[in-house]
């Protein structure tokens, strides 16, 4: 191995280490274990205590001090009822309950899709507390390719499905990556959004997808150069949360973002039914 590739190996080892890291922090993806939606009438929902209901601007839950439940902001009990409001695709981690600590559970207050909705995150889910990283390909040097920016003059919003079929969701395409693969003689190009400090996430298909591989993938780039060059690094394709439970809303690619390829590098899937 080159010396170029020994260090772009080594970055890439410490790129693992972060995302196995930041997936393993209390109450996050590998937590969830359910998703509700809320009902029109003050109603009990399962895994939590109170009464929960929406009038479609906002949540109401109802709770008696004996329910444990106290709000993730202040830590002040829930005695009576309180109200929260969201714009859709916001989340809150609305409540708490459970534990010595008061905090087994946290029940977040989501808006997807226009719809209130909660869901619960349990630091002793079994996905969360077996956890011990992600399985991913090999490192591959050659699929760490140079791809070109090719920007649109405005950015293109176009409906796409999520993983959750009552949810649809949403691309604001800002431009193409045009691309070649090794060995194979054609451009590819692959819609891309803009995050807020101008670096890419391309979200695709690929011939690895169901086998070895989630139904999707992403992955990030840095920003593009001056000369709208960048990287494209499927050694950093990664998993959305819903690869790792049936409780996400995550978005799918566009149409045209499928790669007639095999694409064996980044994270593989994730079983989410732990070992006993």
């Amino acid at each position: 191995m080159s010396t170029p590739e020994k260090a772009q190996l080594e970055r890439w080892l410490r790129f693992r280490n972060s995302r196995n890291t930041a997936l393993a922090k209390e109450h996050g993806w590998l937590t969830l274990t359910s998703l509700q939606w809320l009902p029109a009438e003050p109603s009990p929902m399962e895994l939590v205590p109170g009464l929960w209901s929406t009038d479609g601007t906002k949540a109401v839950l109802t709770a008696a001090a004996a329910d444990g439940l106290t709000l993730g902001e202040t830590g002040d009990p829930v005695e009576g009822t309180v109200t929260a409001s969201l714009d859709n695709e916001e989340s809150l981690m609305w409540v708490a309950f459970g534990g010595e600590d008061g905090r087994r559970v946290v029940v977040e207050l989501a808006v997807r899709g226009n719809k209130y909705a909660i869901r619960t995150r349990d630091s002793l889910s079994p996905v969360f507390t077996e956890f011990e990283g992600v399985p991913t390909f090999d490192y591959s040097p050659e699929l760490a390719v140079l791809a070109r920016f090719e920007r649109y003059p405005e950015p293109v919003e176009m409906p796409i499905g999520t993983a959750n079929p009552l949810v649809d969701g949403v691309h604001r395409s800002a431009g193409e990556l045009v691309f070649r693969l090794p060995g194979i003689d054609h451009e590819y190009r692959l819609q891309a959004e803009e995050g807020k400090l101008g670096g890419l996430t391309v979200t695709f298909h690929d011939k690895t997808n169901g086998a070895t591989t989630d139904d999707w993938r992403k992955v990030e780039t840095g920003r593009p150069r001056p000369d709208g060059t960048v990287v494209l690094d499927f050694n950093r394709a990664i998993n959305y949360p819903s690869a790792f439970t049936p409780y996400g809303t995550c978005a799918m690619p566009v149409r045209n973002n499928s790669l007639d390829v095999k694409i064996e590098a980044g994270e593989k899937a994730f079983d989410i039914q732990p070992a006993g």
